[in-house]
C-alpha cells in the first residue's frame, strides 16, 4: 500500500534520530530533575518557588498589557534576585551538596562488597551493650546521647569532647552518663567497637517543623543526623524513653528489640550474612 509507505516515510522525516547516548542523557536529566524537585519540596526553596510563581504570573500580566516600566525594572533586578536566592538558600544548598557527597553511587549501583569486615562497622556485642545500657538508663531516667559513626568521620565533633578510647560496654556507658559525674554532660561518640570521646558538643537542628516538646538533647541528636550519616541513640531524662535519630528523622519510644533492629540496620554486615539473619528471625517468629 503506497499511501501507508508514504505516511511512514513522512513521519520518519519529522522524527529525530535517537541514539543510545540520547536515551542515557534523557534518563540522567530525568533523575536530576526528580531529585531537585524532592529537594525543593523538603526545604525552604518550596516556599520561595511558590512566591516566584506569583511573581511570574504578575510579570505575565504586565507583558500582556505592555507595562514596559515594570518589565524593565524586573529585567534589571533579575541578577540581584539570583544572588539573593543563593544567599538565602545557602544552608539548604550546603546540606544538599553534603547529602550528594554522602551517597556512595558506585556501591549502590554495583552489588559488590570489597574488603568488608565480617562484623560490619561494629560487632553484635557492641549492639547488645549499647541496647542494654540504653534500657538500664531509661529505667532510672538517666539522660544519654550515644552517637554511632558510620562513613562520615566525626573528628570535628570528637575534638569538642574528652578522649576516652575504651571498648564499648554497658557498664562504662551507664557510668559516663551518671548524674554529677565529670563526663555526663554532652554526647558520647562510638567508632567501631570503641567509645572514642565523651562530653562532645553536637549541632542543634534548625528544622522549624520539629515538635516543640523536644528538648535540647533530641534537637542535638537530629542536628548531627542532618549533618552526617551517623545514628544517635537518645535516652530522655524526663520520661526515660529511648529514641533514635537518623537522616534527620526521629524514631521515638523504642523497646529493646526495635533498638537492636535499628542498630543492626547500620551495622553494614555482608549481604549474605544479613539475609541469613533475617531468615532465621522469620523462622523464630513463625
Amino acid at each position: 500500500m503506497d499511501w501507508v509507505d508514504k505516511l511512514v516515510n513522512w513521519v520518519k522525516s519529522y522524527l529525530p534520530s535517537i541514539q543510545w547516548g540520547d536515551i542515557v542523557e534523557i534518563l540522567i536529566i530525568a533523575f536530576l530533575l526528580y531529585h531537585i524537585i524532592l529537594w525543593i519540596k523538603t526545604s525552604r526553596a518550596w516556599s520561595l518557588l511558590k512566591g516566584f510563581m506569583v511573581i511570574g504570573v504578575f510579570l505575565l500580566i504586565a507583558a500582556i498589557f505592555e507595562m514596559n516600566t515594570i518589565l524593565w525594572l524586573s529585567g534589571n533586578l533579575l541578577s540581584v534576585a539570583l544572588t539573593a536566592i543563593v544567599i538565602v538558600l545557602q544552608p539548604e544548598l550546603r546540606r544538599a551538596l553534603e547529602e550528594l557527597g554522602k551517597k556512595n553511587l558506585l556501591t549502590s549501583v554495583l552489588p559488590i562488597e570489597i574488603m568488608k569486615n565480617k562484623d560490619g562497622l561494629f560487632s553484635d556485642r557492641t549492639v547488645n551493650e549499647i541496647a542494654k545500657a540504653a534500657v538500664e538508663m531509661g529505667k532510672v531516667k538517666t539522660g544519654a546521647l550515644i552517637v554511632i559513626e558510620q562513613n562520615n568521620p566525626l573528628h570535628d565533633y570528637e575534638r569538642t569532647g574528652i578522649e576516652v578510647d575504651a571498648i564499648v560496654s554497658s557498664q562504662l556507658l551507664i557510668n559516663i552518663f551518671e548524674h554529677n559525674t565529670p563526663l555526663h554532660d554532652g554526647a558520647v561518640i562510638v567508632r567501631g567497637n570503641r567509645i572514642v570521646s565523651a562530653t562532645c558538643y553536637l549541632p542543634l537542628s534548625d528544622n522549624m517543623n520539629l515538635n516543640k516538646e523536644l528538648g535540647t538533647r533530641h534537637r542535638a541528636a537530629i542536628g548531627i543526623s542532618e549533618a552526617t550519616d551517623s545514628l544517635t541513640v537518645i535516652v530522655s531524662e524526663e520520661n526515660g524513653k529511648i529514641s533514635v535519630a537518623y537522616q534527620g528523622k526521629l524514631d521515638r519510644d523504642l523497646d529493646t528489640e526495635r533498638l537492636k533492629r535499628r542498630l543492626h540496620e547500620i551495622q553494614n554486615k555482608g549481604a549474605e550474612e544479613t539475609k541469613l539473619k533475617w531468615k532465621g528471625r522469620s523462622k523464630n517468629n513463625s
